[in-house]
């Protein structure tokens, strides 16, 4: 299983109830998608004051790097990461992603 994680920081003007819908949109991905496992997104809770300005981040787990990558060029994902780039502080500045193999 391939686990996508993107941590973000979006701008301060974006409400709670925005971020919601970026999160909501990209979850439904998982209709059009094969593969595409579950999601989970959420903002930072650490104590330790180490997230250098990422509050906000979410998962997906994919079955595997096939599915993965026909995630990344899916026209909804195109149109989805486009929106939430444009909420994030400098576009794609905004955010980093991770991917990891979990499991065997």
């Amino acid at each position: 299983m391939i686990r996508h994680i993107v941590l973000l920081r979006f701008r301060p003007d974006i409400s709670a109830e925005q971020r919601g819908a970026i999160f909501a949109e990209l979850e439904s991905l998982r209709e059009v998608v094969p593969g595409f496992l579950g999601m989970s997104a959420g903002a930072n809770v650490s104590p330790e004051n180490k997230d250098k300005g990422f509050a906000d981040a979410f998962t997906m787990d994919f079955t595997d790097s096939e599915a993965r990558d026909a995630y990344l060029i899916h026209p909804a994902h195109q149109a989805a990461g486009a929106k939430l780039v444009a909420a994030l502080e400098g576009g794609r500045d905004g955010l980093i992603v991770f991917d990891m193999i979990v499991g065997d």
